[in-house]
């Protein structure tokens, strides 16, 4: 304690104005130009990643669509493939003629119900957009 030996544990921080003199003096027009410089990389730095992620979706929405449309096209053929079959499984039992009506008129009955029941749902669909219901 004698000789100006504090008791206490010293400090490691500086008053405020300790220092001052190294660090160098920014004015608010360069404050306002580096945060315009850091915005302006950030917008080309977005830019950039979003012109990437846009490129690898329409590679893969395009390989997609291609998988998509030859999926629908072999199950397309493959309902064909069942048509003709029926037809010929039934020929020798029913006749040719008998055959293909029973084939045509049962896909008929098919469609005709598959159709009501797509109108059935769009016709519900103004219900969504009526105000007496809400």
């Amino acid at each position: 304690m004698l000789d100006g030996e504090s008791t206490g544990p010293e400090t490691p921080y500086t008053t405020p104005d300790e220092g001052v003199e190294d660090q160098p003096i920014r004015s608010l027009a360069e404050d306002v130009e580096a945060l315009y410089e850091d915005g302006k990389t950030y917008v080309e730095a977005e830019l950039a990643y979003q012109k990437t992620r846009a490129r690898f979706v329409s590679t893969h929405a395009k390989a997609g669509a291609a998988f998509g449309i030859g999926a629908v096209f072999l199950f397309h053929m493959a309902l064909i493939g069942l048509t003709v079959g029926a037809i010929l499984s039934l020929s020798p039992i029913i006749g040719p003629l008998l055959a293909t009506l029973a084939v045509v008129g049962v896909l008929l009955l098919i469609v005709g119900l598959l159709g009501y029941l797509a109108k059935k749902r769009f016709g519900r669909i103004p219900e969504a957009f009526d105000e007496k219901s809400s």
